[in-house]
Protein backbone atom coordinates (compact mmCIF):
# COMPACT_ATOMS: atom_id res chain seq x y z
CA UNK A 1 0.00 0.00 0.00
CA UNK A 2 1.29 3.64 -0.95
CA UNK A 3 1.49 5.71 1.94
CA UNK A 4 -0.23 8.79 2.13
CA UNK A 5 1.40 12.17 2.16
CA UNK A 6 1.87 13.47 5.99
CA UNK A 7 2.44 17.23 6.95
CA UNK A 8 -0.26 20.19 5.32
CA UNK A 9 0.63 18.28 1.75
CA UNK A 10 -1.40 15.29 3.11
CA UNK A 11 -4.58 17.67 4.80
CA UNK A 12 -4.41 19.74 0.78
CA UNK A 13 -4.52 16.01 -1.15
CA UNK A 14 -7.15 14.30 1.08
CA UNK A 15 -8.77 17.57 0.90
CA UNK A 16 -9.19 17.59 -2.79
CA UNK A 17 -8.92 13.94 -3.11
CA UNK A 18 -12.55 14.03 -1.55
CA UNK A 19 -13.40 17.09 -3.57
CA UNK A 20 -12.36 15.83 -6.96
CA UNK A 21 -11.48 12.32 -6.97
CA UNK A 22 -12.32 11.68 -10.57
CA UNK A 23 -9.58 13.93 -11.46
CA UNK A 24 -7.23 11.61 -10.74
CA UNK A 25 -7.88 9.15 -13.31
CA UNK A 26 -7.95 12.17 -15.97
CA UNK A 27 -7.96 9.67 -19.05
CA UNK A 28 -11.83 8.57 -17.90
CA UNK A 29 -12.77 11.68 -16.54
CA UNK A 30 -11.98 13.47 -19.87
CA UNK A 31 -13.83 11.40 -21.95
CA UNK A 32 -16.78 12.08 -19.38
CA UNK A 33 -16.37 15.52 -20.05
CA UNK A 34 -16.03 15.43 -23.95
CA UNK A 35 -19.49 13.37 -23.87
CA UNK A 36 -20.77 16.44 -21.17
CA UNK A 37 -19.47 18.94 -23.60
CA UNK A 38 -19.87 17.67 -27.30
CA UNK A 39 -16.31 19.39 -27.67
CA UNK A 40 -12.51 17.81 -27.35
CA UNK A 41 -9.50 19.56 -26.55
CA UNK A 42 -9.39 22.22 -24.12
CA UNK A 43 -11.62 24.44 -25.38
CA UNK A 44 -14.39 21.90 -24.66
CA UNK A 45 -13.36 21.49 -21.01
CA UNK A 46 -15.17 24.57 -19.48
CA UNK A 47 -13.22 24.78 -16.46
CA UNK A 48 -14.45 21.85 -15.43
CA UNK A 49 -10.62 20.22 -14.27
CA UNK A 50 -10.64 21.98 -10.67
CA UNK A 51 -10.94 25.94 -10.61
CA UNK A 52 -11.70 27.25 -7.23
CA UNK A 53 -14.99 28.96 -6.24
CA UNK A 54 -14.89 31.20 -8.98
CA UNK A 55 -14.40 28.90 -11.83
CA UNK A 56 -13.19 30.27 -15.61
CA UNK A 57 -14.89 33.75 -15.01
CA UNK A 58 -12.10 34.27 -12.28
CA UNK A 59 -9.61 32.92 -14.35
CA UNK A 60 -11.35 35.81 -17.11
CA UNK A 61 -10.39 38.63 -14.58
CA UNK A 62 -6.80 37.32 -13.99
CA UNK A 63 -5.92 36.73 -17.50
CA UNK A 64 -7.82 40.25 -18.69
CA UNK A 65 -5.52 41.81 -15.82
CA UNK A 66 -2.30 40.55 -17.20
CA UNK A 67 -2.74 40.70 -20.78
CA UNK A 68 -3.73 44.27 -20.17
CA UNK A 69 -0.07 44.76 -18.67
CA UNK A 70 1.31 42.81 -21.42
CA UNK A 71 0.04 44.84 -23.97
CA UNK A 72 1.84 48.13 -22.55
CA UNK A 73 5.04 45.59 -22.66
CA UNK A 74 4.68 44.02 -25.93
CA UNK A 75 7.00 41.11 -25.10
CA UNK A 76 6.44 37.46 -24.25
CA UNK A 77 6.07 37.00 -20.58
CA UNK A 78 7.27 34.31 -18.35
CA UNK A 79 4.44 33.92 -15.80
CA UNK A 80 3.84 31.51 -12.83
CA UNK A 81 0.85 30.27 -10.98
CA UNK A 82 1.23 29.44 -6.94
CA UNK A 83 -1.05 26.58 -5.78
CA UNK A 84 -2.07 25.64 -9.05
CA UNK A 85 -3.56 22.42 -7.93
CA UNK A 86 -4.39 20.13 -11.20
CA UNK A 87 -3.29 22.73 -13.31
CA UNK A 88 -7.00 23.44 -14.91
CA UNK A 89 -6.69 27.48 -13.98
CA UNK A 90 -3.09 27.93 -14.95
CA UNK A 91 -4.32 25.73 -18.82
CA UNK A 92 -7.18 27.94 -18.76
CA UNK A 93 -5.47 31.49 -18.51
CA UNK A 94 -2.57 30.84 -20.85
CA UNK A 95 -5.01 30.10 -23.30
CA UNK A 96 -7.44 33.10 -22.43
CA UNK A 97 -4.34 35.27 -22.82
CA UNK A 98 -3.81 33.84 -25.88
CA UNK A 99 -6.94 34.49 -27.19
CA UNK A 100 -5.82 38.22 -25.97
CA UNK A 101 -2.27 38.37 -28.09
CA UNK A 102 -0.42 38.13 -25.26
CA UNK A 103 2.46 35.28 -26.05
CA UNK A 104 3.45 33.32 -22.51
CA UNK A 105 7.21 32.08 -23.31
CA UNK A 106 7.04 29.79 -20.22
CA UNK A 107 4.51 28.97 -17.94
CA UNK A 108 4.74 27.41 -14.77
CA UNK A 109 2.61 25.53 -12.11
CA UNK A 110 3.80 25.37 -8.54
CA UNK A 111 1.71 22.74 -6.38
CA UNK A 112 2.84 21.31 -3.05
CA UNK A 113 1.23 18.12 -3.85
CA UNK A 114 2.95 15.70 -5.79
CA UNK A 115 0.21 13.96 -6.68
CA UNK A 116 -1.61 16.44 -8.17
CA UNK A 117 1.70 17.79 -10.16
CA UNK A 118 1.38 14.26 -11.39
CA UNK A 119 -2.22 14.30 -12.90
CA UNK A 120 -0.93 18.36 -14.27
CA UNK A 121 1.71 16.65 -16.59
CA UNK A 122 -0.47 14.07 -17.74
CA UNK A 123 -3.05 16.41 -18.81
CA UNK A 124 -0.45 19.09 -20.12
CA UNK A 125 1.19 16.18 -22.11
CA UNK A 126 -2.21 15.22 -23.43
CA UNK A 127 -2.75 18.38 -24.84
CA UNK A 128 0.75 18.98 -25.86
CA UNK A 129 1.57 22.26 -23.82
CA UNK A 130 5.26 22.09 -24.11
CA UNK A 131 5.57 25.56 -22.61
CA UNK A 132 3.83 24.25 -18.94
CA UNK A 133 6.05 22.99 -16.58
CA UNK A 134 4.93 21.61 -13.46
CA UNK A 135 7.21 22.16 -10.26
CA UNK A 136 6.37 20.06 -7.07
CA UNK A 137 7.34 22.37 -4.26
CA UNK A 138 6.04 25.03 -1.62
CA UNK A 139 4.59 28.15 -2.74
CA UNK A 140 7.26 29.64 -0.15
CA UNK A 141 10.22 27.65 -1.86
CA UNK A 142 9.81 28.08 -5.38
CA UNK A 143 13.53 26.31 -7.15
CA UNK A 144 13.28 29.41 -9.61
CA UNK A 145 15.77 32.15 -9.59
CA UNK A 146 15.15 35.72 -8.48
CA UNK A 147 13.79 38.01 -10.24
CA UNK A 148 13.18 35.52 -13.40
CA UNK A 149 9.41 36.07 -14.11
CA UNK A 150 7.38 38.49 -15.32
CA UNK A 151 3.87 37.79 -13.76
CA UNK A 152 2.98 35.99 -10.98
CA UNK A 153 -0.76 34.89 -10.16
CA UNK A 154 -2.88 33.44 -7.62
CA UNK A 155 -6.52 32.18 -9.09
CA UNK A 156 -7.97 31.53 -5.65
CA UNK A 157 -4.93 29.47 -3.98
CA UNK A 158 -4.66 32.09 -1.05
CA UNK A 159 -6.77 30.48 1.66
CA UNK A 160 -4.79 27.25 0.77
CA UNK A 161 -1.63 28.66 2.21
CA UNK A 162 -0.95 28.31 6.02
CA UNK A 163 1.39 31.33 5.86
CA UNK A 164 0.18 33.67 2.91
CA UNK A 165 2.40 36.23 4.21
CA UNK A 166 5.91 34.38 3.13
CA UNK A 167 3.63 33.22 -0.27
CA UNK A 168 3.21 36.81 -0.84
CA UNK A 169 6.87 37.59 -0.26
CA UNK A 170 7.99 34.62 -2.53
CA UNK A 171 5.93 36.45 -5.64
CA UNK A 172 8.05 39.23 -4.83
CA UNK A 173 11.32 37.46 -4.73
CA UNK A 174 10.76 35.94 -8.57
CA UNK A 175 8.96 38.74 -10.00
CA UNK A 176 11.76 41.05 -12.12
CA UNK A 177 11.25 45.02 -11.16
CA UNK A 178 7.92 46.01 -12.65
CA UNK A 179 6.83 42.62 -12.47
CA UNK A 180 2.65 42.05 -11.87
CA UNK A 181 0.84 39.99 -9.36
CA UNK A 182 -2.20 38.95 -9.47
CA UNK A 183 -4.52 37.37 -7.03
CA UNK A 184 -7.78 36.34 -6.84
CA UNK A 185 -9.06 36.23 -3.52
CA UNK A 186 -12.15 33.86 -3.08
CA UNK A 187 -12.41 33.00 0.34
CA UNK A 188 -9.26 33.82 2.10
CA UNK A 189 -10.33 37.24 3.24
CA UNK A 190 -11.53 38.78 6.08
CA UNK A 191 -12.77 42.84 6.76
CA UNK A 192 -11.64 42.41 10.05
CA UNK A 193 -10.09 39.88 12.93
CA UNK A 194 -13.35 38.17 12.86
CA UNK A 195 -13.26 34.61 10.71
CA UNK A 196 -16.14 33.21 8.64
CA UNK A 197 -19.32 31.67 10.31
CA UNK A 198 -19.41 28.05 11.72
CA UNK A 199 -21.33 27.11 9.00
CA UNK A 200 -18.81 27.83 6.32
CA UNK A 201 -16.10 26.35 8.65
CA UNK A 202 -18.45 23.35 8.51
CA UNK A 203 -17.62 22.93 4.59
CA UNK A 204 -14.27 24.87 4.80
CA UNK A 205 -11.99 23.07 7.53
CA UNK A 206 -9.45 25.37 9.64
CA UNK A 207 -6.42 23.53 8.69
CA UNK A 208 -7.68 23.46 4.93
CA UNK A 209 -8.37 27.13 4.77
CA UNK A 210 -6.81 29.91 6.25
CA UNK A 211 -8.29 33.20 6.23
CA UNK A 212 -6.30 36.93 6.70
CA UNK A 213 -7.71 40.28 7.70
CA UNK A 214 -7.80 42.71 4.75
CA UNK A 215 -5.16 45.32 6.64
CA UNK A 216 -2.77 42.40 7.26
CA UNK A 217 -2.92 41.58 3.20
CA UNK A 218 -2.03 44.99 2.92
CA UNK A 219 0.65 44.97 5.27
CA UNK A 220 2.19 41.73 3.25
CA UNK A 221 2.17 43.43 -0.05
CA UNK A 222 4.08 46.57 1.07
CA UNK A 223 6.29 44.01 3.44
CA UNK A 224 7.41 42.20 0.01
CA UNK A 225 8.02 45.36 -1.93
CA UNK A 226 4.65 45.46 -3.98
CA UNK A 227 3.68 49.40 -5.11
CA UNK A 228 0.43 50.34 -7.24
CA UNK A 229 -1.74 48.14 -5.64
CA UNK A 230 -5.38 47.83 -6.58
CA UNK A 231 -8.05 46.04 -4.58
CA UNK A 232 -11.46 45.51 -6.95
CA UNK A 233 -14.55 44.28 -4.84
CA UNK A 234 -16.26 41.49 -6.22
CA UNK A 235 -18.47 41.26 -3.97
CA UNK A 236 -21.43 41.75 -6.26
CA UNK A 237 -20.27 39.74 -8.74
CA UNK A 238 -18.98 36.90 -6.71
CA UNK A 239 -22.96 36.78 -5.42
CA UNK A 240 -24.58 36.66 -8.92
CA UNK A 241 -21.75 34.42 -10.39
CA UNK A 242 -22.21 31.56 -7.53
CA UNK A 243 -25.62 31.31 -8.19
CA UNK A 244 -25.68 30.67 -11.65
CA UNK A 245 -22.60 27.86 -10.57
CA UNK A 246 -25.52 26.40 -8.41
CA UNK A 247 -27.77 26.53 -11.09
CA UNK A 248 -25.34 24.96 -13.68
CA UNK A 249 -25.07 22.06 -10.85
CA UNK A 250 -28.51 21.90 -10.00
CA UNK A 251 -29.47 21.68 -13.94
CA UNK A 252 -27.08 19.28 -14.88
CA UNK A 253 -27.09 17.53 -11.81
CA UNK A 254 -27.11 13.77 -13.97
CA UNK A 255 -24.66 15.05 -16.26
CA UNK A 256 -21.80 16.22 -13.53
CA UNK A 257 -22.22 13.38 -11.14
CA UNK A 258 -21.47 11.49 -14.04
CA UNK A 259 -18.23 12.94 -13.99
CA UNK A 260 -17.52 13.19 -10.97
CA UNK A 261 -19.81 11.08 -9.05
CA UNK A 262 -22.59 12.19 -6.56
CA UNK A 263 -20.69 12.90 -3.24
CA UNK A 264 -18.97 15.26 -5.05
CA UNK A 265 -21.47 16.98 -6.93
CA UNK A 266 -23.38 17.67 -2.96
CA UNK A 267 -20.11 18.80 -1.85
CA UNK A 268 -19.53 21.01 -4.95
CA UNK A 269 -22.99 22.57 -4.42
CA UNK A 270 -22.44 22.75 -0.19
CA UNK A 271 -19.25 24.75 -0.88
CA UNK A 272 -20.59 27.36 -3.09
CA UNK A 273 -23.45 27.89 -1.34
CA UNK A 274 -21.41 28.26 2.20
CA UNK A 275 -19.00 31.00 0.28
CA UNK A 276 -22.24 32.42 -0.85
CA UNK A 277 -23.51 33.27 2.05
CA UNK A 278 -20.30 34.74 3.34
CA UNK A 279 -20.08 36.88 0.64
CA UNK A 280 -23.65 38.04 1.38
CA UNK A 281 -23.21 38.56 5.31
CA UNK A 282 -19.91 40.82 4.69
CA UNK A 283 -17.81 38.20 6.61
CA UNK A 284 -15.76 37.41 3.32
CA UNK A 285 -14.59 39.83 1.16
CA UNK A 286 -13.94 38.68 -2.45
CA UNK A 287 -11.59 40.41 -4.11
CA UNK A 288 -8.93 40.99 -7.29
CA UNK A 289 -5.70 42.29 -6.24
CA UNK A 290 -3.41 43.62 -8.82
CA UNK A 291 0.32 45.19 -7.63
CA UNK A 292 3.58 45.76 -8.91
CA UNK A 293 7.14 44.80 -7.57
CA UNK A 294 9.08 48.26 -7.38
CA UNK A 295 11.72 49.12 -9.28
CA UNK A 296 11.86 50.05 -12.62
CA UNK A 297 11.50 47.28 -15.66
Amino acid sequence: MTALPDGQRGVQYRYHRQLFPALHDWERTERSIVEFTGEEGPSGLLGLDQMGHFGPQGCDLVADAVAADAAARDAPVDLCELGSGFGGALRYTVDRLAAHGTVVRRAYGVDLVAEHCAVSRRISRAQGRDAMTEICASATAVPLPDASLDVVVVTGSMPHFPEPGEVVREAGRLLRPGGLLVLTEEVSLTPGEEGPSRAFRAIHPHDVFFTTPLAERLRQLDRAGFADVTRRDLAEWAVALLADRLKVVRIFRGSVAAIYGPESVDLIRRTLTAARDEYLAGRLLPVLFTARRKGRA
